[in-house]
């Protein structure tokens, strides 16, 4: 029993050759029949979480309550939700009662630990999860690389003894996630910080539109712009978890023949690695034959919208300037994340003038919403893999550049207000891709019942792939 609680678990999942960590939902009816045990599992996540630097703080008192708690609950045949006695882990932008909220800043952590959770954090108990701790990101997750100087790097899973960066600034949660140590995290996106981490480090990553869940007891990065994302093993512990953050109904279940998928032609497609649009195309040729319908267009509000911030600034640059310009007083400047520091500083000089960014952006997701009609919009999460660490850290210009390049694709989609799924695509021994599915802002219902679909459909596509691969 144990040997498969371990790692979540240490086996090849089945015609895949990936590692078959166990989602939440497996993990929550094994311990709802009593084919695990609460506090065995609860403990070897705290174990794992208290040597991995994916995580800030890891709450192991209140874990163990809870895990107690959910044992008596399924014992007893009185589980609150599918996910009773399941660990779960959060970004370290939400409050958690009796822990600061770091930021994944030196100069956040000095504030005062919270006095009550945030309004996710009380959702997730309400379900019975167990909360294993809070995670690392990048500081004020304000850069989409995930590298922290401060509480250090979580590295990548799986790269094959390379150092290569997770992504960010959800990088915690996702490196927890894609590791085993929980099934489950909670992330923010503003700019692409849950689906680029999901795309770098192999797993799904959720972005819900802005007023989807509730953002109270979250530290902002942009007021405008910042939501709460799901990272997760598998499509339907993200649907899961939407329900229990008051996610709404979703939309009937989709077929592939009535699925109508959008390509973007130009910058989205055409500046991305070789290695990566190879991997992008051969899962749409997958699709097709699967009867997913594949269309391929310009789009003009793609293209007037980063015309738009190309020219002036982008929201989230402005606003995080207004929440953390105080880092730039020479008390705190000498103590921050030299990245962030630049990036707060070429704020500084650009704030002024996001104006027109702001102007354009509702009549901009309205045209979106005209020109895409039922469709969902598809292209690569990310435009290049995951790099090594230390050549960023060697040469601050490769860093900025890199940084964002990043983000140019999932930043530009989060300024038309789109939800948006990331969904690994290609075998374990490849360097992970992200094939990002997007929606008008609000249609979260729609894209999810979509991307749970095309999901299944891509695995199939796994599977078969390295069932035609030759035996050595």
């Amino acid at each position: 029993m144990s040997q498969r609680v371990a790692g979540y678990p240490a086996q090849p999942e089945e015609g895949t050759g990936r590692r078959a960590h166990l989602d939440g939902m497996d993990l929550g009816l094994l311990l709802a029949t009593e084919r695990l045990e609460t506090h065995s599992v609860t403990t070897r996540a705290i174990d794992q979480a208290s040597t991995n630097c994916s995580f800030i703080t890891v709450t192991g008192d209140r874990a163990l309550r809870e895990a107690e708690a959910a044992h008596e609950r399924l014992t007893s045949g009185e589980p609150r939700s599918p996910l009773d006695g399941v660990p779960v882990a959060v970004k370290d932008l939400f409050d958690v009662q009796d822990t600061v909220t770091t930021a994944g800043s030196p100069v956040l952590a000095e504030r005062p630990p919270k006095r009550q959770d945030s309004r996710v954090v009380q959702l997730l108990s309400q379900a019975g999860t167990v909360l294993i701790g809070k995670t690392n990101l990048s500081e004020c997750a304000f850069s989409g690389l995930g590298i922290n100087p401060y509480y250090g790097t979580p590295l990548k899973p799986d790269a094959r003894n390379r150092r290569l960066i997770p992504g960010g600034s959800s990088s915690g949660s996702a490196v927890a996630v894609a590791s085993g140590i929980v099934p489950i995290s909670l992330g923010t996106d503003t700019s692409g910080s849950v689906r680029v981490p999901a795309a770098l480090c192999g797993i799904i990553g959720y972005k819900a539109s802005e007023k989807r869940y509730s953002k109270n007891g979250m530290t902002p990065l942009s007021h405008t712009l910042d939501s709460v994302g799901i990272l997760a093993q598998s499509m339907r512990d993200i649907l899961t978890t939407d329900r229990l953050l008051g996610g709404s109904a979703l939309a009937p279940p989709s077929t592939a023949a009535g699925t109508h998928l959008l390509v973007p032609r130009g910058e989205l497609l055409d500046d991305c690695d070789p290695d990566v649009r190879t991997r992008f195309e051969s899962a749409l040729e997958s699709l097709a034959r699967h009867g997913v319908r594949i269309e391929r267009r310009r789009i003009a509000a793609l293209e007037d919208a980063q015309r738009i911030m190309d020219q002036n600034t982008t929201i989230v640059g402005a606003e995080a300037y207004r929440e953390y310009k105080y880092l730039l007083e020479p008390t705190h400047r000498e103590r921050i994340d030299p990245g962030i520091l630049r990036r707060l500083t070429h704020a500084a000089q650009h704030h002024r003038h996001v104006e027109p960014v702001y102007r354009a952006m509702d009549p901009l997701r309205r045209q979106l919403r005209q020109e895409i009609g039922e469709s969902i919009l598809v292209c690569p999460t990310v435009r290049h893999t995951a790099p090594e660490i230390q050549p960023l850290l060697d040469n601050d210009e490769l860093y900025d550049q890199t940084n964002q390049r990043s983000l140019r694709t999932t930043m530009l989609l989060s300024y038309l207000g789109m939800p948006g799924v990331s969904l690994p695509i290609g075998q374990a021994h490849e360097d992970a891709v992200g094939l990002l599915a997007s929606a008008p802002v609000d249609e979260d219902a729609k894209l999810l019942s979509t991307t749970n679909s095309l999901h299944r459909l891509l695995q199939e596509k796994d599977r078969h792939n390295l069932s035609q691969r030759p035996v050595n």
